[in-house]
C-alpha cells in the first residue's frame, strides 16, 4: 500500500467535486470519490484521475443515510488505510423551486438531509478517525473542507430550503473548527458564487444577463477549477495559521457596493 495522502471528495463524480478531485490528483493525493451515480457513469472521470499516477476509487454511497456513511468509510479504510482530507462537497438543488409560503416538507427534508445532515454526521465520523490517526501519526496534517455557497447569506425565497442548508454548512464549519483545533485538525469553508456546472446550466441565460449588467466585480462565470485552486491552497498548508476560515470564490459577489 502506498503512503500517499488520501482525500475523500463527496459529490466528486462531476462538476465542482470532480474539479477538486482532479486538482488533488495533480498534487499527488490518492483519491476516493463518493457519489450516487452508477459506477459506469463515473468510469471516464475516474480514469482521468489515475493518469496522474495516483490511486483513485469510486464508492457509490448515499451519505444522507447512516448505512451509506458507514459503508463509505469502511471501504476507504480497506482500500487506503488512512484519510487525510475530507471534502464535503455533495449537495443537491431543489427539484422544483417554490416560494417559501408553499415549500413542502418533502422537499425540505430531502435537501436538508443531503446537504446538511449527511455532511454533519460524516464529518463527525471522519473527525473521530482523524483524531485516532493524529494520535498515532502526529506528523501528519489533516484537513476538513466544506463547500457552502453565497446562498449561505443571500436570500432566495424561491429556494429557501437550499439557503438554510448552506447557512447550516457555514455554522458547521465554525463548530468543527472550534472543536478540532486542539488536535491540530483544521476546518475550512469554500463559498462558491455563480459556478458553471450542470446544476447551473438551467439558469445560464439568467446569470449571463446579470453578470453582463454588473452583478459581479469580476465579470465572468466561475469554474470548478477556481474552487479547486482554493482547496489546493488549504491542503498544501498555505493557510495553516487559520481555521474556520471562509474563502469566497465568487467573483467578488460578497462585496457590498454602492
Amino acid at each position: 500500500m502506498k503512503n500517499s495522502r488520501v482525500a475523500l471528495i463527496t459529490g466528486g463524480a462531476r462538476g465542482i467535486g470532480f474539479g477538486i478531485a482532479l486538482k488533488l490528483a495533480e498534487l499527488g493525493f490518492d483519491i476516493a470519490i463518493d457519489d450516487v451515480h452508477p459506477p459506469e457513469a463515473v468510469a471516464e472521470n475516474l480514469a482521468k484521475l489515475t493518469e496522474h499516477g495516483v490511486q483513485a476509487s469510486y464508492i457509490q454511497a448515499d451519505i444522507s443515510q447512516a448505512e451509506g456513511r458507514r459503508q463509505l468509510l469502511e471501504e476507504i479504510r480497506a482500500r487506503f488505510g488512512r484519510l487525510d482530507v475530507l471534502m464535503n462537497n455533495a449537495g443537491v438543488s431543489l427539484k422544483v423551486r417554490l416560494d417559501i409560503l408553499e415549500t413542502t416538507e418533502e422537499s425540505y427534508d430531502r435537501v436538508l438531509d443531503i446537504n446538511l445532515r449527511g455532511p454533519f454526521f460524516l464529518t463527525q465520523a471522519v473527525a473521530n478517525w482523524m483524531i485516532e490517526q493524529k494520535t498515532a501519526h502526529p506528523e501528519r496534517d489533516f484537513k476538513i473542507i466544506n463547500t457552502a455557497s453565497i446562498s449561505s447569506y443571500t436570500s432566495s425565497p424561491s429556494r429557501g430550503e437550499y439557503c438554510l442548508s448552506k447557512a447550516g454548512i457555514s455554522m458547521m464549519t465554525q463548530l468543527f473548527a472550534d472543536r478540532l483545533a486542539e488536535y491540530g485538525i483544521y476546518v475550512y469553508e469554500v463559498r462558491p458564487g455563480i459556478i458553471e456546472t450542470d446544476m447551473t446550466s438551467v439558469v445560464k441565460q439568467k446569470y449571463d444577463k446579470m453578470i453582463d449588467e454588473g452583478l459581479l466585480p469580476i465579470k465572468r462565470w466561475g469554474y470548478p477549477e477556481d474552487i479547486a485552486k482554493a482547496v489546493a491552497a488549504i491542503v498544501m498548508g498555505y493557510l495553516d495559521y487559520t481555521t474556520g476560515q471562509v474563502i469566497n470564490v465568487d467573483g467578488g459577489f460578497h462585496l457590498r457596493r454602492l
